[in-house]
């Protein structure tokens, strides 16, 4: 009889190390505007998200005032909120050689580290639970993969794969508990996964350049 798969020592031993891990929300971004996307499946894209002020509710799809254009490939309950690292957008604004914004990705939290400490979103292993604030609990569901869509917002050269190589691909979360959420909340991992295998940044780079979308 099958017991399921079982995680290493070492597996184990990174995911618990997680356990108490704090950050801070820099900036909460929604869609500010549907921009024309003629090459994308449903003609517009919500992928341009901006930082609002003041605390926004967080519910079973998202935050308030966030949009999804193509809802087939976007959202849901298992994409209902996408989180990067202010690390990593650090990192790409060296590579691209021009500012990286909240939003930037149309993610809608960027999450920095507390203390000057680095808070690693693309370390996390699915199923963990980060608590954001007095209330909202989010669990780490999966890694972005990159679009066309995205790829064109971006206006870069080979972007798709590029962002998908660089290992720095963010994640998505669930909301557990619904709650609110502005800059300058604090973020805590409360619990990790239970059976860890691979993080999110080790799911993306599996995925290799092939997992790209084409147009959604």
């Amino acid at each position: 009889m099958s017991l399921g798969p079982v995680s290493s020592p070492t597996c184990l031993a990174a995911a618990a190390e997680r356990l108490g891990m704090t950050g801070t929300v820099d900036a909460v971004c929604v869609v500010d505007q549907l921009v024309r996307d003629d090459a994308g499946p449903v003609g517009v894209t919500g992928i341009d998200k901006r930082p609002v002020e003041g605390a926004v509710r967080v519910r079973t799809l998202g935050l308030h005032g966030d949009v999804q254009a193509d809802r087939k490939h976007h959202g849901g309950e298992e994409k209902a909120v996408y989180a990067y690292a202010a690390a990593d957008a650090a990192w790409w604004a060296e590579q691209l050689g021009q500012g990286v914004p909240p939003g930037s990705f149309g993610e809608n939290l960027r999450i920095s580290g507390a203390d000057g400490e680095g808070f690693d979103v693309d370390g996390a292993y699915p199923g963990e639970r980060w608590r954001v604030g007095e209330r909202l609990i989010l669990e780490v569901t999966r890694p972005r993969i990159p679009c066309a869509t995205f790829g064109r917002w971006m206006e870069q050269p080979g972007w798709v794969k590029r962002f998908l190589q660089a290992g720095r691909p963010g994640t998505y979360l669930r909301v557990v508990t619904p709650g609110m959420i502005a800059a300058g909340d604090q973020v805590e991992v409360i619990s990790v996964a239970e059976v860890p295998e691979l993080t999110i940044r080790e799911l993306a780079l599996a995925k290799g350049p092939t997992a790209a979308r084409p147009n959604d």
